[in-house]
């Protein structure tokens, strides 16, 4: 069978598996394997099923185990420890509560208050599904307390929940950071920016708004004074000594991305206990919740990296960029369609899955317009957490739902997201026409000219 077909057919089926729920590491490695034994057992017009077969168990006998028992990956682990560490210390609670007091009584503080709070907890916990799930116990029924509309109330954590991908530590960012062997630290500091972007918008939209129709976002009854502001900052404390620590050791070139993934995790460990917030149990279920996570995301690992050595046997990534290169779309074009197909993915697939399947083929083409891998990491992440809240298959909207279960509707959620959205995609222009939005920061800081 000729390669690109049946590349073009292994990619039909895989995204038909996506889409009937087969766990995304089942279906990524079945068919990798089917499509290593059909391409290696071929020999001129010549097919043996024996040799293909023997060639597949081969590969996934030596290079998908050296690739999750890398130095880089141990990250992955070690940031999500560090992030549950930080939820059964109750660091998202006391967070949220800092920033409710220095929002005070402006139009829509709680809502302020709850994007916030998903920055600071992105610092820790690497996941918007972690970042989702915990604001939302937390935030949604304080703000319908309050007398929040629904949509806001929701839409404010599903959407704030998006950060946790990309403020560092980022695991989607450091998993693409493997895959096309770029820094992680460089790649971690570049989500800095995006991330920080990406809230200040969520927040002005939601002030602008709340000021508008203060319907919205009744105001706060009480107000704050300055000593209980800066007697609130304690509860911010670990959070920026973590960052300090985490990113500050990647900064000053003392520690890796993965050594300062270590640190981090031993720093909350310390700090939970120093405060007497984490007890035995809680240090047994973080460590449970942690190998679930794991197990989950190297599982998905092994089967992208046997799907991936397949596609590189078809060549069909360099036929891709051959042919988009034909077709002489300029770079923001390009960005532009990529943008579609990738808003299009999210609509329907998980954004590890979308990532891993589409990487081999799209980074041939990234490299061959000129664009800069580094910069390309963060819009990707930023159109994989796009998808986290686009309907049909928002998965932030999915785990909110369960954390808050019946008080709010699924269809009232997921138009509460609407302005989220919105700008989501200014967003995304900014970082797309001014690429040193995102550049700047990390070139700095590994003065890279």
């Amino acid at each position: 069978m000729d390669p690109i077909t049946l590349a073009a057919g292994s990619a039909v089926i895989l995204i038909v598996l996506f889409l009937i729920r087969v766990p995304i590491a089942v279906a990524l490695l079945t068919t990798g394997v089917i499509g290593l034994t059909l391409i290696t057992g071929t020999i001129g017009n010549h097919f043996s099923l024996m040799l293909g077969m023997k060639r597949a168990i081969a590969f996934m006998a030596s290079d998908p185990y050296s690739f999750i028992t890398s130095f880089t990956l141990i990250a992955v682990p070690m940031f999500l420890l560090m992030g549950n560490f930080a939820f059964y210390a109750k660091a998202t609670t006391e967070g949220f509560e800092t920033a409710r007091i220095w929002f005070g009584r402006l139009h829509g503080a709680l809502a302020l208050s709850t994007i916030a709070g998903c920055a600071l907890f992105a610092s820790m916990s690497g996941s918007s599904l972690a970042n989702a799930a915990a604001m939302g116990k937390l935030a949604v029924p304080e703000m319908l307390r309050a007398g929040y509309d629904k949509g806001l109330a929701t839409g404010s954590v599903a959407a704030g929940g998006t950060l946790g991908a990309l403020i560092p530590p980022s695991i989607l960012i450091i998993i693409y950071g493997v895959f096309t062997e770029q820094s992680i630290g460089r790649l971690l500091i570049a989500g800095l920016p995006a991330g920080i972007l990406t809230a200040a918008l969520y927040m002005a939209m939601i002030y602008v708004r709340t000021r508008i129709n203060p319907k919205l976002a009744p105001a706060p009854a009480v107000g704050y004074s300055w000593n209980q502001k800066v007697r609130s900052l304690s509860g911010t404390g670990q959070f920026i000594l973590l960052f300090i620590i985490v990113m500050g050791s990647i900064y000053a070139g003392l520690a890796t991305a993965t050594e300062a993934s270590a640190i981090g995790a031993a720093g909350m460990l310390l700090i939970g206990v120093a405060r007497r917030k984490l007890d035995r149990h809680l240090f047994r279920a973080s460590i449970v919740d942690t190998l679930r996570q794991s197990s989950a995301i190297f599982a998905i690992a092994i089967g992208a990296k046997v799907f991936v050595a397949f596609i590189a046997y078809t060549q069909v990534s360099t036929v891709f960029a051959d042919w988009v290169a034909h077709l002489g779309l300029s770079p923001l074009a390009l960005m532009l369609v990529l943008s579609l197909l990738y808003i299009l993915l999210g609509m329907f697939m998980d954004p590890l899955g979308i990532m891993l399947l589409t990487l081999p083929i799209v980074v041939p083409v990234i490299e061959s317009a000129g664009y800069d891998l580094i910069w390309f990491g963060v819009i990707m992440v930023k159109y994989l957490e796009i998808g986290m809240i686009t309907p049909p298959v928002g998965l932030n909207v999915f785990v909110l739902k369960a954390s808050i279960g019946d008080s709010v509707s699924l269809e009232r959620i997921f138009k509460g997201i609407g302005w989220f959205l919105l700008m989501d995609l200014v967003t995304l222009s900014i970082m797309i026409v001014f690429p040193s939005v995102i550049t700047w920061l990390p070139n700095l800081v590994f003065n890279v000219k």
